[in-house]
């Protein structure tokens, strides 16, 4: 910037932010100069001529830029980019620096700006950045079929093929990773698994869907106070504490969990059956092609309900649903 006039240098620091505040428009800039917006233009064209120039002689930076991008496979989404460079150089905001000077090395790199599927991604040229963002789409319809979650290396090895017919050559794991990256219909969760971000482990909304994750986490049957504290503990974050009667209510209300003893909860998937002990005896019965002892209805009842032994032998005494034979077997109670 040296040798420019105080005019033309902070006209192009502010349009780039280069003084650590937000790019600024040419119209924000003329109106306290007094200038239109095309005069203010031309200043700033005017500036990056004379720097570019300079900076003929100064390629080693943009040969630096180029390796980078090269070792993620000649594309990133710009905020993984430009971290990089925080990182290696220990220091902060200087991500407006960075774009101000890949935005002087010509044809040498090529931005692809944010819309309403793809983050902003710097390539190598313009035809690999195209290329990148097929193979995305590719990805993401991908997902969307099989509506699970999979490690790198699975999605990888289910695309592959199809990504490397994109790009006309063997393709690695490098590249395909930063492909994905640029979608933002993929997330990932934190377990590193990739799936699409509207998926409950990836983008988990309110409490019901947190405790849905908290279960499939624990992989056991939880009382919702532990639930409530298991929530706090996710890699998500969270307004506030969550609040004790709002968990039990949110479990009760929502079929993926079933009340399998007092305030303890599993999930359907898991096989559980929802309804009072009642109800699971009636379907024990009802499944069993013969009369069944108490032994035998104790045994299958307790591996839907942790509730006490003399909870179910009470419910089984009830006439107006269940029978007792002459043999001490029971069975519902027909009509």
């Amino acid at each position: 910037m040296k040798g420019l006039s105080l005019k033309t240098r902070d006209v192009i620091e502010r349009r780039f932010g280069l003084n650590k505040k937000k790019e600024e428009t040419l119209e924000s800039i003329g109106k306290g100069y007094g200038l239109t917006r095309e005069r203010i233009r031309q200043i700033e064209k005017e500036g990056l001529l004379k720097i570019r120039k300079r900076l003929e002689e100064e390629r080693g930076v943009f040969q630096y830029f180029k390796e980078v991008l090269r070792s993620f496979g000649s594309i990133k989404r710009e905020d993984i980019f430009f971290n990089f460079f925080i990182k290696e150089n220990k220091e902060k905001d200087i991500q407006n620096i960075i774009a101000f000077l890949l935005s002087l090395a010509n044809n040498d790199f090529t931005k692809f700006f944010q819309d309403k599927n793809f983050y902003s991604f710097w390539s190598e040229n313009e035809e690999i950045g195209k290329k990148a963002k097929e193979v995305a789409e590719g990805i993401l319809n991908f997902l969307k079929k099989e509506n699970k979650l999979f490690t790198l290396e699975q999605l990888f090895e289910a695309q592959k093929e199809n990504a490397q017919k994109v790009f006309g050559s063997d393709l690695d794991k490098t590249l395909f990773l930063s492909c994905l990256e640029i979608s933002k219909g993929i997330g990932k969760s934190p377990e590193e698994l990739y799936g699409l971000k509207s998926s409950v482990e990836i983008n988990p909304k309110g409490i019901k869907n947190k405790a849905y994750l908290v279960f499939k986490k624990e992989k056991r049957p939880l009382h919702f106070t532990e639930v409530a504290k298991l929530i706090e503990k996710l890699p998500f974050s969270t307004e506030r504490k969550p609040n004790l009667a709002t968990v039990h209510n949110e479990l009760i209300k929502d079929n993926r969990f079933v009340l399998i003893g007092r305030g303890l909860y599993a999930l359907r998937e898991w096989g559980y059956e929802p309804g009072f002990v009642k109800d699971i005896i009636y379907k024990v019965l009802k499944e069993s092609e013969r009369p069944l002892t108490k032994e035998e209805i104790l045994k299958k009842v307790l591996k839907q309900r942790q509730v006490k032994e003399n909870t179910i032998l009470l419910n089984l005494q009830n006439k107006n649903f269940f029978l007792k034979n002459s043999e001490g077997k029971y069975n519902i109670k027909e009509g």
